[in-house]
């Protein structure tokens, strides 16, 4: 049966809700005299314009004073005009970033499907470095976001306290889910024990990389005789190079002590590119046994773990968020999650190209409702 994350009290959308439903949730932070447009509405426009393309408030008011009569009273917005840049400006610097992810993140959810009888997300954190605060100490907004494998969709997102770092945000996002049954991929920053044991306390299996950072842990993963382990190979070629990747894996021998670890792997990843090959030697820790993760399985673990990397690479490239130059308060955050919100629809809507999405959706702005009305 697929997990669910803990839904906040505010929202628990069932798989029939459209997203404008599931908007309806989020707290509206004005007064309720002279409101002129719905929360909902306005938030759900965003969205569709981002799956349109556009990358700023400026863009977005300007999709907005495009949209027809017909698409502005889709969106509860009134049959005659569309709120302004500045409008939207104004309101999304004080939405509540957490109560919007957590309503799109338990909707998203929902709507994901499990790849190959086993959820498996990946967690990953962000800099939003156009965002910068030239105020406090050039501070950046840091986010990190849940990520669906197999469905390649953004699952929840959660800011890092400007006083703290990304390790304990993740605890806190691993919090609001259901892990049962859930494997969850994180890279080396958060090869920590009590990150893994929050994971087994909650049902769930990690997959962890182990990096220098962990010298002790490192070495002895290293030492370990890798020449008497069978290997298990794939290899793919395109975009004019050639991957081979060789995982080899083994129990996790007594003598080395992480919290609930059953396996350990060593995955050597060579890349031939116009006749020069380079290699990389990762190793890699797991408390699922061999009969839930066999070599191939680990394998994939760690190649679709890279998918939350590609939807940063989105964000940054695609959408320019590096870019940008929005600041005010919950803004940059608001932003970041209409980006994550479009990549996940598109993704669930058969896109595997999303620059190519964008363009499309961008011509035929109808088509660009489907996915975030229906």
């Amino acid at each position: 049966m697929p997990s669910s994350p803990t839904p906040p009290a505010t929202a628990t959308p069932t798989r029939h809700e459209r997203l404008l439903e599931v908007l309806e949730t989020v707290p509206d932070p004005r007064d309720n005299r002279g409101v002129r447009y719905p929360l909902a509405g306005m938030l759900a426009l965003a969205v569709t314009a981002t799956i349109a393309g556009t990358r700023s408030f400026t863009a977005i008011g300007q999709w907005a004073a495009a949209a027809t009569a017909e698409h502005l009273a889709t969106f509860g917005l009134g049959r005659t005009d569309a709120p302004d840049e500045s409008t939207l400006r104004k309101l999304f610097a004080r939405v509540d970033g957490d109560a919007l992810d957590a309503a799109l993140g338990v909707w998203m959810w929902t709507r994901t499907f499990v790849a190959g009888g086993r959820l498996v997300i990946a967690l990953d954190g962000k800099t939003v470095r156009g965002a910068r605060d030239r105020k406090a100490e050039g501070r950046a907004p840091h986010l990190v976001a849940a990520f669906d494998h197999g469905a390649g969709a953004v699952l929840g997102q959660v800011a890092v306290d400007a006083k703290t770092n990304e390790i304990p945000a993740t605890r806190t996002l691993l919090a609001q889910f259901d892990l049962r049954g859930v494997t969850v991929s994180l890279d080396a920053l958060h090869t920590q024990t009590a990150t893994a044991e929050q994971i087994i306390s909650a049902g769930g299996d990690y997959l962890l990389t182990v990096k220098k950072n962990i010298p002790a842990l490192h070495a002895q993963l290293k030492a370990l005789p890798w020449k008497d382990v069978p290997p298990t190979r794939s290899t793919v070629q395109g975009r004019g190079r050639r991957i081979t990747r060789t995982i080899k894996a083994t129990a996790v021998p007594d003598w080395i002590d992480f919290p609930g670890a059953a396996q350990v792997a060593q995955l050597r990843r060579t890349v031939t590119r116009k006749g020069k090959t380079s290699r990389e030697v990762v190793y890699l820790i797991t408390s699922a046994d061999h009969a839930v993760a066999p070599p191939d399985v680990i394998a994939a673990w760690a190649r679709g773990h890279w998918g939350i990397e590609a939807l940063h690479y989105i964000r940054d490239v695609t959408y320019g968020e590096d870019l940008s130059q929005v600041r005010t308060g919950q803004s940059p955050r608001v932003m970041a999650t209409f980006r994550n919100i479009a990549v996940s629809l598109l993704r669930l809507g058969g896109w595997n190209n999303i620059a190519e999405a964008l363009r499309h959706h961008a011509r035929w702005p109808d088509d660009a409702l489907t996915p975030a009305l229906t």
